[in-house]
């Protein structure tokens, strides 16, 4: 049984939709604002990181690899959590979780230690992950199931003001306080510079940490409704009878999930230092933060925009419009130089807005009892994110711009998923619908 005897029961079919649950969308809300808000700090962590600790490309695409892998180890191990203790005090759990992390990032900044550093963002990206797995399917399936795709994308609009805001909070308490945020592309940076470096990480970890409890306080303190049991885990007996292989829609989404995301990252985690480059920009690493701004808020907006165009449009269309605006631009960022290239990859946040949201809503669809197996194998999917040192190993073979020819094959598996591989087939929703009991 899911949740508490307090907690109000919600059909995935509600009728009434999302208006009657809007306190509990909001607080989710801050919930999606916050991953994404702790997840992009990492892209303005890294230049700082590369410099600390000298590392190479490869070197500093494995600290976002080691972050996706928590995804991949703990997704399934969530499922089962949210099933065992309910979707409410599994968020708890995850919000407790990322700031124990977010902790563990001060030790790994005075020692300093790239092990313990690994380690930390591993411990919050657990933490994440089972957020991930909590909160997606509970958005995707509060209200009418015709319009969830236009409501989750609206929910990760809200992911996406966490992405806009943090480049700046890092930018200004990380890169502009250190030696190598505010020096060009090749100076060199002493011992001591960069020890002292690595202690502007402390600061805002710890803040992060603090605002990570405050919510896990407001979230034991509300009242989440609890999802009916055509979202639950199917029993052993009607699992017998239903497979999630049989729906094509999720087969192909949990690929589609996790090539996107190695387009995502790729670009986020090497947007800073590709735009460093003299033949691109030729600006700091602090400058280059705030044009970061400019990638994330492209995402904001295209999730806002879609969300509205999906309640207008078949939601694979708006999909397959975007995608193919992404890989456009993205055959520009990796063939154009000058300023030229740098606005090309700024616009890709636009094109990448609504995919994981929309792949999501689609892959769940139909699922009725599978709904949450589902989702876990989808957001295990997030950790196609990994792969991220591919492009870091192509970077340092073939050259930095060269390697986002990876990144537009990533967008035409989308553009595919958008025109034929979302088609849903073998709807397991109908079955199991009767509401939980309290």
């Amino acid at each position: 049984m899911f949740g508490s005897a307090q907690e109000p029961v919600v059909s995935p079919a509600a009728a009434e939709g999302p208006a009657s649950y809007r306190k509990s969308l909001a607080l989710l809300a801050s919930l999606f604002f916050m991953w994404g808000f702790i997840t992009v700090i990492n892209n303005t962590l890294l230049p700082h990181l590369r410099s600390v600790f000298e590392l190479n490309y490869t070197q500093t695409t494995l600290i976002e690899s080691v972050w996706f892998i928590a995804y991949f180890v703990a997704s399934i191990p969530a499922a089962f959590l949210i099933e065992r203790v309910g979707y409410k005090k599994a968020i708890i759990i995850g919000l407790i979780v990322m700031a124990v992390g977010a902790l563990g990032m001060v030790p790994a900044a005075r020692i300093p230690s790239f092990g313990v550093t690994l380690g930390a963002l591993f411990v919050i990206a657990c933490g994440i992950a089972l957020l991930q797995v909590a909160a997606n399917p509970y958005v995707a399936v509060i209200g009418p199931p015709e319009s969830s795709e236009s409501r989750l994308t609206l929910v990760q609009a809200f992911n996406s003001m966490g992405t806009f805001f943090a480049p700046y909070f890092g930018g200004y308490l990380i890169l502009s306080r250190t030696v190598s945020g505010t020096s060009l592309e090749g100076t060199q940076i002493t011992l001591e510079q960069r020890m002292a470096d690595a202690q502007a990480t402390q600061l805002p970890y710890i803040l992060v940490a603090v605002v990570l409890v405050a919510i896990a306080i407001v979230v034991a303190r509300s009242s989440l409704p609890t999802l009916g049991s055509g979202t639950r885990r199917a029993n052993a007996e009607e699992r017998k009878r239903l497979s999630l292989w049989k729906h094509r829609n999720l087969v192909f989404a949990v690929p589609a999930i996790f090539i996107y995301l190695i387009a995502e990252i790729g670009v986020a985690n090497l947007f800073i230092s590709f735009v460093i480059l003299p033949e691109i920009a030729g600006i700091t690493p602090a400058q280059a933060a705030n044009y970061l701004i400019l990638l994330w808020g492209g995402m904001m907006v295209g999730r806002f925009s879609g969300s509205f165009l999906m309640r207008r449009f078949p939601a694979t269309r708006v999909l397959a419009a975007f995608a193919l605006f992404a890989t456009v631009v993205m055959i520009g960022a990796a063939t154009l130089h000058g300023p030229i290239a740098m606005w090309c990859l700024i616009l890709v946040g636009l094109g990448h807005s609504i995919m994981f949201p929309a792949i999501f809503a689609m892959g769940i669809k139909g699922l009725g009892p599978l709904t949450e197996e589902a989702s876990g194998l989808l957001i295990m999917a997030i950790a196609g994110g990994a792969l991220v040192i591919v492009q870091g190993w192509l970077a340092d073979q073939f050259g930095l711009q060269a390697s986002f020819w990876l990144t537009v094959a990533c967008e035409l598996y989308v553009l595919w998923y958008a025109l034929w591989g979302s088609k849903p087939t073998n709807d397991a929703s109908a079955e199991d619908m009767q509401p939980a009991e309290a």
